[in-house]
C-alpha cells in the first residue's frame, strides 16, 4: 500500500487525505493545530463539509487515515497550507515554506511532491523548487514536483474532488506524469497535463474571472440604484442571450479563492492588470455600499440591526475574507446595536455574541441578510411582525422569499424605487 502525507488538514487538505485514505492509500495528515488532529485522530472533523465526518470515521477506524503534527516518510506528499495576503496585498508564503521545508528531511529518491496551495505565477520554479536543490535533490530526476491546484466548491468538495477535471502542473513531464498517476486514483474528470507555471496561472484566472465577473454585477447595482433600475431584472433578461453570463451582485466577495487569488496576478504583473485591480476595488467597496443602504433607511444610529449570516457564501461555516464580518464591523462603528445570527457558525470563530434567530430581531428596525443559507430562504415571518419594531428586511443576497404585505422587503433589484417607497411612507 502507498504512502501519502497531507502537510495541512483545512478544508482542502482534509477532504483530500480523506479521499485517498478511502481509496487504498496509507494517508497521514499533518497539521500545526493539535486540537484539530486529536479531533481527527477521534474519527471526528474540525471544519464542516457535506459528507465528509462519515469518510474521515470509517478511514480512521479502519486504520487507512491518522494525523499527526510531525511528517513522517511517505511515497507522495501534497502541501494544502494556506496562503493568505499581507496587509499590502502580496502573498504571505511564510506557511508554504514551512511546510516544504519540513518535507524536506523525509523525502526520499523517487518521491513526489505536489503543492496544492493557490500560490503567485512562478512560486514553484522560484521558491519551492530551489528549497530542494538546495538539500541536493535533481528536481525533475531524482525527485519529482507538481502544483495541481484545487478547484471545488464548499458544500460539494467531495463530489467534485471526484468528477471535476483537474489540473496536472508538473515542473518537467516526468513529474507531470507521476502526480497524473497519484490522481487516476479517483479522479473520473480528465486530467489535464501542462507546466506548474501554466497550471499556477489558470488557478489563478478562474477565480479572477469570477472576481471580475461579480465585480460587474456590482458595479450594475450602483448604477441602476442611480438611475431607478431593477438591476436583477437587467441581469435576468442579459443573461437570455446565449453568449452573455452576468454573475449575481452581493454584499462583496469572500473566501480564500476569490477575494485573495486576483492580488496575486496584480502582485507579480501590477502594471498590467489594470482591470484585475480595478475589480478589486470595487467588489471591496461594497462592505460600505451595505452599510450606507442601512444608513439610508434607518436614520437613528442607536437603533438595533439584526444580521443574518456572517460566512462568505451559503451554507458552510467559513468566515475567511467574509464581507459580512466587515460589515459588522462597519456597523458597530457606526453605532448601531446588533442581533448576529448565522446558524452555521460557532461562537469561538468569532469576537461578537451570537444569538438565536429571534433574538437577533427582537426590538430591530432592519433586518440584514448577507448570507444566502438555506435556513434564510423562509424565515419566520410572524416573530418577525410580532418581535420588531419595524418589519424590513434588507436582502443583499435575493434569497428571501417573503410572503406578507406587511413586511417591507428590499434587495438589490429596485433599491432607489424601494428607498422611495420608504421616505413616502415616513
Amino acid at each position: 500500500m502507498k504512502k501519502l502525507c497531507v502537510v495541512g488538514l483545512g478544508y482542502i487538505g482534509l477532504p483530500t487525505a480523506a479521499m485517498f485514505a478511502s481509496h487504498g492509500w496509507q494517508v497521514q495528515g499533518v497539521d500545526v493545530n493539535k486540537n484539530a488532529v486529536d479531533m481527527i485522530n477521534q474519527g471526528k472533523i474540525h471544519i464542516e463539509e457535506l459528507g465528509l465526518g462519515e469518510v474521515v470515521e470509517s478511514s480512521v477506524k479502519n486504520g487507512s487515515l491518522r494525523a499527526s503534527t510531525e511528517v513522517d516518510e511517505a511515497d507522495c506528499f501534497i502541501v494544502a497550507v494556506p496562503t493568505p495576503h499581507k496587509e499590502d496585498n502580496t502573498a504571505n508564503l511564510d506557511y508554504l515554506v514551512q511546510a516544504t521545508k519540513s518535507i524536506l528531511g523525509k523525502v526520499k529518491k523517487g518521491n513526489l511532491v505536489i503543492v496544492e496551495s493557490t500560490i503567485p505565477p512562478r512560486t514553484i520554479n522560484d521558491v519551492v523548487a530551489p528549497l530542494f536543490i538546495k538539500a541536493g535533490w535533481k528536481v525533475g530526476e531524482e525527485i519529482y514536483l507538481a502544483h495541481c491546484p484545487e478547484r471545488v466548491l464548499p458544500g460539494r468538495i467531495l463530489i467534485e474532488l471526484v468528477e471535476n477535471n483537474r489540473i496536472v502542473g508538473g515542473i518537467n513531464e516526468a513529474s507531470t506524469e507521476k502526480a497524473v498517476e497519484v490522481y487516476n486514483t479517483f479522479v473520473k474528470g480528465r486530467l489535464l497535463r501542462t507546466s506548474a507555471l501554466s497550471a499556477e496561472m489558470s488557478k489563478l484566472m478562474e477565480n479572477t474571472y469570477r472576481d471580475v465577473n461579480i465585480a460587474l454585477a456590482n458595479e450594475l447595482v450602483k448604477i441602476s440604484e442611480k438611475l431607478g433600475i431593477d438591476a436583477l431584472e437587467v441581469i435576468g433578461l442579459a443573461n437570455q442571450h446565449p453568449r452573455v453570463n452576468l454573475h449575481l451582485p452581493g454584499p462583496g466577495v469572500g473566501g480564500h479563492c476569490l477575494a485573495v487569488d486576483p492580488y496575486f496576478i496584480i502582485e507579480k504583473a501590477p502594471e498590467e492588470s489594470q482591470l484585475i485591480a480595478n475589480a478589486r476595488e470595487i467588489n471591496n467597496s461594497m462592505p460600505d455600499f451595505v452599510v450606507n443602504q442601512v444608513g439610508k433607511r434607518v436614520s437613528n444610529n442607536n437603533s438595533k440591526i439584526a444580521v443574518l449570516g456572517l460566512t462568505y457564501k451559503g451554507n458552510i461555516d467559513d468566515v475567511r475574507e467574509s464581507p459580512a464580518m466587515e460589515i459588522v464591523d462597519k456597523l458597530l462603528e457606526e453605532g448601531y446595536s446588533l442581533g448576529v445570527h448565522d446558524p452555521h457558525v460557532s461562537q469561538e470563530k468569532v469576537e461578537f455574541k451570537l444569538s438565536s434567530f429571534e433574538e437577533a430581531v427582537v426590538d430591530s428596525v432592519c433586518i440584514l441578510v448577507l448570507t444566502d443559507h438555506n435556513e434564510f430562504k423562509l424565515l419566520d415571518e410572524t416573530t418577525i411582525l410580532s418581535k420588531t419594531k419595524r418589519p424590513l428586511v434588507l436582502d443583499t443576497r435575493n434569497c428571501v422569499d417573503i410572503r406578507s404585505s406587511e413586511i417591507e422587503y428590499v434587495n438589490f433589484g429596485k433599491l432607489g424605487t424601494a428607498l422611495d417607497r420608504v421616505h413616502e411612507k415616513i
